[in-house]
Formats: C-alpha cells, structure tokens, sequence
C-alpha cells in the first residue's frame, strides 16, 4: 500500500503505550521532585500560598502515579516478554534485564510509600511522615537510570533531550534552593550541592558507555534471557525512526 505500512512482526501499540506511559511518567515526576525541592518548606514563594504549592505538588503526585500504572500495565499485558505481577513489586526478579527493571521496581516501591504514608499523614506524624517523604526525591534519579537503561529509545536524539531537560530542571531547582537558604547547615548545603553535580556527570558516562555503545542490548539483558517472540502480524509503519520497522527488541534497541 504505496510503502505507508507493511505487514510485519512489529512493535504492538502496547509497545508504543508502555513507552509513552513511561515517559511522561518520567516527566511529571521531574516536575513534582522540582516543585518540592525549589518551593518546598519555607523556602515557597510569599506570593503563593502554601496550600497551593501543596495541592500542585500532590496533584502532580498523583498523575505521576497514574501514568505509571499505565506503563507497568502495558508493558505486563504485552506479550513480547512474559513480565508477570511480581516483578512490579518485587525489585530484580525478572530475568528479563534484572537490574534495569529492577530499578523501575525500587521507584515504583518508593513512590507507593510516600503516597502510601501521606494518606496516613496526620496518624504517622510530621517528623517520621517527612522522612519517608524524601523517599519520593530519591525515586526520581532510579527512575531516570530505569529509563535510561533499559529504553529501547534511549539512542535517540529526542530521548537524549528529554533526559538532559529533566536533569537540568532538577538541578536548577537544587541552585535555587541552595541560593535561597542563605548560611547555616553548611553539610546539607555541600551535600547537595555536590549530588547536583555529581549526578549529570555520572548519568553521561553511564550513556556514553552504556546505551549509546553498540550491542547495548545484549548487555542489558539477563543472562540467558531470550525475549518472548510477538505472536501475531500487525500493522506497523513501513519506516521507523531509523528508516525501518524494528521487527524485535535488540533491532529495536540497536537500531
């Protein structure tokens, strides 16, 4: 049909849904993490209300949440590999690229503790609920190493970008932060001052000689592992990203 689609062996619409659910996933939870670290306390802006910081945080929370059960969904209903419900809860115990699903797990297990101890908040009290709630700050940075390693869009120009702009967002909310805090509590400020830095420089070595290297898929995936063949014909483009529909994952993640 004039080359606009082809009868092929391809990615499923599950396949596109599980990325696309991650990625905006990826970035509301940017945003929530930014909102918290730059605004949060008595660090917020005195033109904005506290209650209004606090309802958008808790709004983005929840959308973040949202769009990562649509992800985890989609990615256990599609039958290119046979995930199963316990690897959503229980980290690395897929066989299919352990660790880099098993990063997505340990976000997923930090972000359900903080709601899970929000809905709970007044019971639980202000100095144990805050410590669980920094929880959800650490799940940003697992989640973008989750994203990073095992994407099998990660070689590409507008993936690339769209990691860069979240940890830029992060990081400019951390200076900012910083810059407003003023003297006092030199530790945490040097701390988190030296993670803002840290963390971009270990993210570009881990691309450079991870995702971005050929052969990267057989590397991420487990030892042994061999990917569920698609079971039926489907509709796909005629060409992909890279000229050509990916017909299986590594083509996919080496394409």
């Amino acid at each position: 049909m004039t080359g606009i689609v082809q009868l092929a062996s391809g990615p499923s619409p599950l396949w596109y849904a599980t990325r696309a659910g991650g990625t905006v996933a990826l970035l509301l939870l940017t945003a929530t993490v930014a909102l918290g670290i730059a605004v949060g306390g008595r660090y917020a802006p005195r033109r904005l209300a506290r209650f209004e910081i606090g309802a958008l945080h808790r709004n983005l929370s929840v959308l973040t949440l949202v769009f990562l059960a649509l992800h985890i969904m989609t990615a256990i209903a599609d039958t290119f590999v046979h995930l199963g419900w316990l690897v959503t809860v229980v980290p690395f115990a897929s066989s299919y690229r352990t660790l880099w699903l098993g990063l997505g797990t340990v976000a997923f297990d930090l972000m359900l503790a903080v709601a899970a101890t929000s809905a709970v908040r007044l019971r639980l009290g202000q100095r144990r609920w805050k410590a669980v709630h920094w929880l959800g700050y650490a799940a940003w940075p697992v989640a973008l190493f989750h994203a990073a390693g095992t994407g099998t869009d990660t070689r590409l120009s507008p993936q690339l970008a769209l990691y860069a702009g979240c940890v830029a967002v992060v990081v400019a909310a951390v200076g900012w932060r910083l810059y407003r805090a003023g003297p006092g509590r030199l530790a945490a400020r040097l701390s988190a001052g030296a993670a803002a830095v840290v963390m971009p420089l270990v993210l570009a070595v881990f691309l450079n000689w991870g995702p971005l290297q050929s052969g990267w898929a057989q590397r991420a995936d487990g030892p042994g592992t061999t990917p569920a063949p698609t079971n039926s014909a489907t509709l796909v483009p005629a060409t992909g990203p890279h000229g050509a529909a990916p017909t299986t994952d590594h083509e996919r993640d080496c394409a």
